[in-house]
């Protein structure tokens, strides 16, 4: 039955998640790579949970490239995702090879994490991090509709971080954040983590710190789907953008905030509909570029990723894409 319902594309990313605790079935201590500059203490009651999403993002930007580029040819994209899933099966993950080759190095760098630790730093927070001892949240298996290997892989992660002593989180990613704050309560009975979103955080202090920016800038915010629909993160963001010196805070007329345009990733969307994701990403780079902004600012790396492809699609130059905590930690700077 499962075999039948669920596309090929999230059966692939359950089974990596069931099997390695993250959704490319790679090296969970490749992941941590971006951290080992930090000193970030490895036991903390506070922990930063940093996510599949960005902690990989340079191999999924490749892989989904190859996908999009599979899904139009002859054979389309689903035939050599079953594909993948067997030859996992047999221990051989080619996706999860190939993410790695063409990321090379930089997968050592993921500036949006490595921003947000300086900017908790600032704030005067330091969190600890399990590196790659950190539990998959299992969001995925959720949105798939397999409910109970949600639950066992939810459980198993609860104990883990409980294990390690942990009593609060703060979590980046807004998939993360969402199956921790939100799922895992419902399904784990006796659940008492606090989980925060990073930007509740930063929301909090922001009336003690002195926030600029070198230039004046044009900047313009998408909304992730899980953060205003989910999270009803819509007016933090907005608050910390303007409160930041240089800052022109440009937005579409109408598609923002709970009417913001899905820019077609997350969930698994992009794995399972390639072509149409890409066509979302560029409908929803086209309306924010109407702005006329510099800068595309969000808080999601599945967002991130989109907003960069419709970018490419549509050849816009000067035009860039930033997590907000990339944008936070600049205006922190003296």
């Amino acid at each position: 039955m499962e075999k039948d319902l669920v596309p090929p594309g999230l059966t692939y990313l359950a089974d990596n998640i069931i099997s390695t605790q993250n959704i490319l079935g790679t090296s969970k201590e490749q992941s941590a790579r971006w951290a080992q500059h930090l000193d970030l203490p490895r036991q903390a009651e506070t922990v930063f949970f940093a996510g599949c999403g960005y902690q990989y993002s340079g191999q999924l930007e490749k892989l989904m490239s190859l996908i999009r580029q599979m899904d139009k040819s002859v054979i389309g994209a689903e035939l050599p995702m079953r594909f993948a899933r067997f030859q996992k099966k047999l221990g051989i993950n080619l996706p999860g090879i190939y993410g790695k080759v063409l990321s090379g190095k930089s997968a050592d760098k993921v500036p949006p994490l490595e921003a947000a630790i300086k900017v908790l730093r600032k704030l005067g927070i330091e969190p600890g991090y399990l590196g790659g001892e950190e539990p998959c949240c299992g969001a995925p298996l959720y949105q798939a509709g397999l409910h109970q290997k949600f639950r066992d892989n939810a459980e198993k992660a609860y104990r883990k971080l409980r294990s390690a002593g942990v009593r609060q989180v703060i979590s980046i990613v807004p998939y993360c954040t969402n199956a921790l704050q939100r799922l895992f309560p419902q399904y784990i009975e006796g659940f008492d983590l606090e989980v925060k979103h990073f930007l509740e955080i930063v929301a909090e202090s922001l009336s003690s710190h002195d926030l600029r920016l070198p230039r004046q800038v044009k900047v313009t915010y998408h909304d992730p789907c899980q953060m205003v629909r989910h999270l009803s993160l819509v007016d933090e963001p907005r608050q910390i953008l303007r409160a930041i010196k240089g800052i022109e805070l440009v937005e579409p007329e109408w598609t923002k905030g709970k009417w913001s345009t899905c820019c077609g990733g997350g969930g698994g969307f992009e794995a399972v509909f390639p072509e149409l994701s890409q066509v979302l990403a560029v409908h929803r780079a086209g309306e924010l570029l109407e702005t006329g902004a510099e800068i595309i600012v969000t808080h999601c790396p599945g967002c991130v990723m989109q907003l960069r492809e419709g970018l490419r699609e549509l050849k816009a130059e000067g035009v860039e894409v930033l997590d907000i905590a990339e944008v936070i930690d600049r205006a922190m700077e003296k």
